[in-house]
């Protein structure tokens, strides 16, 4: 039976364990010979390192409790704490929280919040305690601070992994027919270089979503990145946010940042094209989680509103 459809019945059963699913996509990743696919089933898989890019699915919102303590043995319990108050002096992080567990660790942290029989998951924000201090209540002490994760986010979680893995294996069927005829066995027939290339840029439109806006497709297809004149940091953050590693794409921005154009019609420095030449190739290999043509044309659009020239 075609392993693309032996996950695609997997996942129709309802309660179906997800485990099972990812050791035959992991196979079905290698098979394809997609690095950042089998890097997205490996990290759900066992969890993701703090160095990895987090897929925003992955990112959810946390609700923050405190207790306060008042002049004469006034107190305050179980208050709401704003999530803007939470970023304005904590930052981000704390109010968008990254889930890094495996997906089973997830499947784990749901049944422990419906055992407990409250529906939510607490997390550490002991942290918190310092960053608040004095800044929710005047002439309050605060105390303690609770974070909660609702049951239903990480539900949500699960949800988002299953409808992924079930989008990228009718994409796959439907772009890439050779696909559909792997199986668990040696007799296999390699895919084509091209269709590597192609595995690539359908799993990173699917699983990180586009992180460019692409207005149509082909050869006339439209990229919208946002990069300020002159901002060395959003042309950084494009170039990241494209799917380019922050060492390869903060040492581009530094030569960009270094080297004028030559005329408005080549938006590239000397020392930029020559970095070009050198690294353009991992968006093909798929050492970047970003396509070939994509990754040209996120880099010339980047570029060009850099320097103002669009």
């Amino acid at each position: 039976m075609s392993l693309l459809r032996d996950i695609q019945d997997a996942l129709m059963e309802e309660g179906r364990d997800i485990g099972p699913i990812f050791l035959k996509l992991r196979y079905l990743a290698a098979r394809l010979g997609s690095p950042p696919l089998e890097d997205w089933v490996k990290h759900e898989s066992e969890g993701y390192p703090n160095n990895v890019r987090l897929p925003e699915y992955r990112k959810i919102g946390v609700s923050y409790t405190g207790s306060f303590s008042g002049p004469l043995g006034s107190g305050i319990s179980n208050a709401p704490i704003p999530s803007a108050m939470i970023q304005e002096f904590a930052g981000e992080q704390w109010v968008n929280y990254e889930l890094r567990q495996s997906i089973a660790a997830i499947d784990d942290l749901i049944s422990s919040a419906s055992g407990n029989g409250g529906g939510t998951l607490h997390i550490d924000a002991a942290n918190l305690i310092l960053f608040l201090q004095g800044k929710v209540y005047a002439d309050y002490a605060c105390n303690s601070v609770v974070g909660t994760i609702s049951q239903a986010a990480l539900s949500e979680i699960q949800h988002v992994v299953r409808t992924r893995i079930l989008e990228l294996t009718l994409e796959l069927e439907d772009k890439i027919p050779s696909a559909a005829e792997i199986s668990l066995g040696p007799a296999n027939t390699p895919i084509k270089e091209a269709e590597t290339q192609t595995v690539t840029q359908i799993s990173n439109q699917i699983i990180h979503g586009n992180v460019t806006a692409i207005s149509n497709t082909g050869d006339s297809a439209h990229i919208h990145v946002q990069v300020a004149e002159r901002d060395n940091k959003s042309f950084l953050e494009a170039l990241k946010n494209a799917g380019i590693p922050e060492r390869d794409a903060r040492e581009l921005a530094e030569i960009v940042a270094s080297e004028e154009v030559e005329n408005s019609a080549q938006p590239w420095g000397a020392k930029a094209k020559n970095w070009l030449a050198g690294n353009i190739g991992k968006a093909a290999d798929g050492t970047w989680k970003i396509g070939l043509e994509v990754a040209t044309k996120v880099l010339t659009e980047a570029a060009m509103k850099y320097y103002g020239l669009k």
